[in-house]
């Protein structure tokens, strides 16, 4: 018999209160093996058979793929185990405690997106005594708000496997159906410095980004010109040059400079295609500037979502919450689990616009729509 489960409530409250930030700069990033804990005892307790996967190159980071039932089939409810950091000064409360005011839970993580896993938990509590035709699966990812390195661990190793997933994301209990990709990339050009009362001693990395900078300019405008997606709000590509850093004295031939910018590619644009056509245009400035060149990803990048079969998830989705799916801007780790083979939707409660912000919330109003959603999806898939 399956030992007593916390409330959902207390399942947030417990979940809020332990930190799992991630994030790029190590003194921020912070382990989510407290949060997998807690999961790992919740879930096992109400029958599930958990693997913890340790993420490869992080000491303090796993994933959990709880199970319930077995065979082929089924459905996984997703959601990621870290967030992003805070200011607590900007906060009208402990953002590691769970706070109900004004009809809202307040607390970092409540809507992005540890309320859904306590959610998906408390949906599953009222399966864990019935046999189950097709497995349920809970699975908790790491570093989705830095790195992406849980999901993409779970791509690597080919599991798990289902017949259907739902990432929990905040949407407003709106079906997402479709996202843009996104490439953090940067130009590193090393020329060499000299006096500039005389440019021959030189090679000047400026000179050469210049260039590098129109060409960029060229490049966004014809992948404009060529892709367009009206299910966006910006229904173009988009390619924002970011930041810049070179040279050192007005007086020195500029001998380093090094440019960051973001590309965000529509659905069915290759990420590896694009980083290739940049490459080669960009290429041959080196030669001409007689400066060293090279282009590189700041990290592996997101890559675009789409889930084109509107007739399996999405039209249940659509049916159960009464909107047609929709395509969002954020990046998620639908494309991910998408390469395991599974029909993806993004849907979760809470909306995007409480994420990332002092006094983040979760309205009360959304969890009893979103545990009468996800029993119907899991009747729907596992029984």
């Amino acid at each position: 018999m399956p030992r007593t489960l916390p409330d959902t409530l207390t399942m947030m409250r417990e979940l809020i209160a332990a930190p799992s930030i991630s994030s790029t700069t190590p003194d921020w990033d912070q382990s989510n093996l407290d949060v997998i804990d807690k999961l790992h005892g919740w879930l096992e307790g109400l029958g599930f058979s958990c693997e913890v996967m340790p993420v490869s190159g992080h000491t303090r980071k796993a994933n959990l793929i709880a199970t319930l039932g077995s065979g082929p089939g089924g459905l996984v409810l997703s959601g990621h185990t870290d967030t992003v950091p805070c200011d607590p000064e900007l906060w009208s409360s402990d953002p590691f405690r769970l706070d109900e005011r004004d009809n809202r839970l307040y607390g970092l993580g409540t809507c992005d997106m540890k309320g859904f896993l306590a959610l998906a938990v408390e949906a599953a509590k009222a399966y864990a005594d019935q046999p189950l035709q097709q497995p349920l699966i809970i699975l908790a990812t790491a570093d989705e708000e830095s790195s992406m390195s849980g999901a993409r661990a779970l791509a690597e190793a080919g599991r798990p496997k289902a017949r259907a997933a739902v990432i929990g994301e905040p949407s407003s209990l709106r079906p997402v159906r479709m996202h843009k990709g996104m490439m953090m990339e940067a130009v590193r050009i090393q020329g060499r410095s000299g006096h500039s009362s005389d440019p021959s001693l030189g090679a000047n990395a400026l000179d050469a980004m210049h260039r590098v900078l129109g060409e960029l300019i060229d490049f966004r405008r014809e992948l404009q010109s060529r892709h367009r997606n009206s299910d966006f709000r910006v229904d173009l590509p988009t390619l924002n040059l970011g930041c810049i850093h070179g040279g050192d004295n007005p007086n020195r031939i500029c001998g380093h400079c090094e440019l960051e910018f973001d590309l965000r590619p529509l659905p069915g644009m290759s990420m590896d295609g694009l980083r290739n056509a940049i490459a080669e245009r960009l290429r041959p400035f080196g030669e001409q500037f007689g400066v060293q060149l090279e282009t590189y990803p700041l990290f592996p990048g997101i890559p675009p979502f789409e889930n084109a079969d509107t007739q399996g998830l999405v039209a249940l989705a659509e049916k159960l919450t009464g909107h047609r799916a929709e395509a969002v801007a954020f990046g998620t780790e639908a494309p991910f689990l998408q390469q395991l083979g599974m029909d993806t939707i993004v849907m979760g409660p809470g909306s995007i616009d409480q994420a990332h912000q002092p006094d983040e919330y979760l309205a009360l109003d959304q969890i009893r729509p979103t545990l009468d959603i996800l029993d119907k999806m899991i009747r729907h898939y596992c029984l």
